[in-house]
């Protein structure tokens, strides 16, 4: 099956090469996003197939200061026609596509796992304050380099809310802004500095949802350069909040998870990102 929209895999891989220049110079950090990427008929199949997430034991749900979203573990969770869906997109085409767009010159390996990726969901209310990801997959001891996200809202308005934010390195002020519309597929380097997120509350009506697919991807090794010293190997997300904008509960309870994140050996850092989630 061809799950791309009007396009075969040589188009990819050109269309890789063509988009270059603009995502790896993109502000604030490389990054960009593509509309009617895939095949719709395919992706609302895959849709049909979005499970009520928090029914089953394995589905992780994120209830804390930072985060308020639901998300399936690992690809038990997946019908048939996704599971085709994520094994094409960590297939070597879609590798090979990747590699073209996005200029990372290490190899990209894909994440069989899905660790902290799958089915994401936020309900009415929720969100997912700003943040840099973790470092380093636990299992695969490997180095995450890229985040794609696969948008699955149909007929989704700008005034539900729910744009997902790039910020400035310093976290000064959003540059990018992208409303999570259906068959939009996003992505960006994950590094130290390339910080993002869902971080206003959504305001979707209470019928609704925001609903998405995130696969990473990873390399053995990476420039020294995307990382502060000392922070390569970390485990956990980094929260900041927004200047004037965010909680004091927030703030106090990201000192109290960074400071043990500090202090920590990596057993009690394991225990600690499983305390995030209840």
């Amino acid at each position: 099956m061809n799950y791309l929209n009007n396009k075969t895999i040589p188009e990819l891989l050109e269309f890789g090469k063509e988009k270059k220049e603009a995502y790896v110079n993109a502000k604030p950090f490389p990054s960009g996003y593509f509309d009617d990427f895939f095949d719709p008929q395919m992706l609302r199949e895959v849709l049909a197939e979005f499970p009520q997430i928090g029914k089953d034991k394995t589905d992780i749900k994120y209830e804390n200061p930072n985060e308020l979203k639901l998300a399936t573990k690992g690809e038990y969770r997946f019908g048939d026609k996704t599971l085709a869906f994520v094994h094409f997109l960590n297939s070597q085409p879609f590798l090979e596509f990747l590699q073209n767009l996005t200029g990372i010159k290490e190899t990209l390996v894909p994440d069989p796992y899905f660790e902290g990726g799958g089915f994401h969901e936020i309900k009415p209310g929720g969100y997912l304050k700003m943040h840099v990801d973790f470092h380093k997959h636990k299992q695969m001891n490997l180095d995450r380099r890229l985040n794609i996200l696969i948008y699955l809202n149909e007929d989704w308005k700008e005034e539900y809310g729910g744009n997902f934010e790039l910020w400035e390195k310093d976290m000064s002020k959003s540059v990018t802004k992208i409303l999570p519309i259906f068959n939009r597929l996003a992505m960006f380097n994950t590094t130290d500095y390339s910080y993002h997120g869902h971080p206003d509350p959504l305001t979707c009506p209470p019928d609704r949802s925001r609903r998405s697919l995130a696969l990473y991807y990873y390399t053995n090794g990476r420039p020294a350069e995307e990382v502060k010293s000392g922070d390569g190997d970390k485990i956990v997300t980094t929260f900041v909040a927004r200047k004037g904008q965010d909680s004091s509960k927030m703030k106090f309870f990201n000192g109290f998870v960074n400071l043990a994140v500090d202090l920590c050996p990596p057993i009690i850092i394991k225990t600690i990102k499983k305390f995030r989630n209840t």
